[in-house]
């Protein structure tokens, strides 16, 4: 392990593109430090620590929220939207090239297209980035007590200034993900988000530690015992190790190559594989489950509080969509399954796969190529995504089901799954396929090989292979 970092080093180019990907990185982190003028700080950092406690709609909306804005909400940066804007925009786009003939046009244009595509993706991001800072800026004076101050916030210089810090804040991270994207190592964006979540880390194990009790009669200001800390580590392997596997998991399917005679020689005939990954909505389907069952929360909290809380069935609906309760649980389970079949079907198009299959007199062995062909890839991916479907659930319902049981801070096992772990583990994972690509390429033995000189027996197949 130790000598394959000092291998990282050693091939120059691999050198600068980590210390290009680390300077950018510190850069994020720097900025995360830089308040908003106007802003009382310490007030919005108690008010962000109450709210990261809290187990209502809002303060789940708040923690989801600061996921991909880096934890920078708790003390209102300029980097307080995060990259959040630009995944918005991206996913929009991404959505309509599906539905938009002249979109998905360009798509298939190639590098061109995609360009062109991007560049009205930074566009959206900037119209984004514009009306959340105006509702940021507006939530900041609605707090009990207001953090911006009403002589100040009724002026249009504070306006001018707030919002357009928070839009140049976020459109700035989108340009740094870029750089990382063409100069650096890995997925810019990814790698902004993933600084985000491991920033909070120290805090949740600090947390972890001053809540634990060694002693076997664990009390009300120490409620963490030796039981619940070993099941809590127990977990996290075995989260971490079932989270690899479904990310890296595959359904191959043997494809054929068909023979071509040319003179007196024949060529093709080889035998290949398409790899179909189970897990391939990624972690879309929590992030949408998630964001959608913030509303849930929110309408009958709003509703019973209306009612002064004298009403049952809307105290029951309360309770039962707040974290932890039977009806959010199960609700959340079918929206992700939901949207693991409709992210599937936006993304994997089995009709083009085959085409494409059939154009380069490749064909899967038994099915005819064309319709059979697609009809059969649709089959499988659609049973591949029920497994994978059942494993986001597991991951976004492990987090809920430990703070429940266990009596343990939802800081601390928010990092046991959801939408954080399978982000850490999926760019964690880019990460190392893309060093040990290039040691590799330099006969430098990678990671999971076996020593300098080669790449040993044992290694993590990629996405592709």
């Amino acid at each position: 392990m130790f000598r394959t970092f000092l291998n990282i080093f050693k091939v120059p180019e691999l050198r600068n593109k980590v210390l290009f990907t680390l300077f950018l990185l510190a850069i994020y982190r720097i900025g995360y430090h830089v308040p908003l003028p106007g802003v009382d700080q310490k007030a919005f950092g108690d008010l962000a620590q109450k709210q990261s406690e809290d187990q209502t709609a809002a303060g789940r909306l708040a923690q989801y929220v600061s996921l991909f804005s880096g934890g920078s909400l708790s003390q209102s940066t300029i980097f307080g939207l995060g990259v959040m804007p630009y995944i918005s925009a991206s996913i929009i786009f991404q959505l309509l090239t599906t539905v938009v003939p002249s979109l998905e046009k360009l798509q298939k244009e190639g590098e061109t297209g995609r360009k062109k595509i991007q560049e009205w993706t930074r566009y959206a991001t900037v119209v984004l980035c514009f009306i959340q800072g105006v509702f940021w800026v507006k939530y900041m004076h609605s707090t009990t007590p207001p953090l911006v101050q009403r002589t100040l916030f009724n002026t249009a210089s504070f306006w001018i200034c707030a919002v357009a810090a928070l839009t140049a804040g976020s459109v700035f991270l989108m340009w740094l993900g870029e750089q990382i994207d063409e100069y650096g190592l890995g997925n810019g964006i990814s790698l902004i988000i993933l600084a985000g979540i491991v920033s909070r880390m120290p805090q949740a194990i600090g947390l972890l530690i001053t809540q634990t009790n060694f002693s076997a009669q664990p009390n009300n200001l120490k409620p963490i015992g030796p039981g619940p800390l070993i099941i809590l580590a127990i977990s996290f392997v075995v989260i971490i190790s079932g989270s690899i596997l479904i990310t890296q998991a595959q359904r191959r399917i043997p494809i054929q190559q068909a023979k071509h005679t040319r003179g007196r020689r024949v060529y093709g005939g080889s035998k290949q594989y398409l790899p179909l990954r189970v897990n391939h909505g990624g972690v879309m389907p929590i992030i949408f489950a998630q964001s959608l069952m913030l509303f849930p929360g929110v309408a009958f909290g709003y509703l019973a509080g209306l009612f002064n809380n004298q009403s049952s069935v809307l105290n029951w609906l309360n309770s039962e969509f707040a974290r932890g309760g039977f009806v959010y649980i199960m609700t959340e389970i079918i929206l992700i399954y939901f949207f693991a079949y409709f992210w599937t079907t936006v993304q994997f198009q089995p009709k083009e796969m085959a085409n494409q299959l059939r154009d380069y007199g490749s064909f899967i062995p038994g099915l005819r190529p064309g319709k059979r062909t697609a009809d059969y890839l649709e089959k499988v991916m659609m049973r591949i995504t029920y497994v994978g479907a059942a494993f986001l659930c597991i991951i976004a319902v492990i987090p809920t089901t430990l703070n429940t049981w266990l009596k343990v801070p939802f800081q601390i096992t928010a990092f046991l799954g959801g939408t954080g772990l399978l982000i850490v583990v999926s760019v964690a994972l880019d990460m190392v396929q893309r060093i040990e690509a290039n040691l590799l390429m330099r006969n430098y033995g990678g990671f999971l090989g076996g020593g300098e000189g080669g790449a040993g027996k044992k290694r993590i197949k990629g996405r592709q292979s």
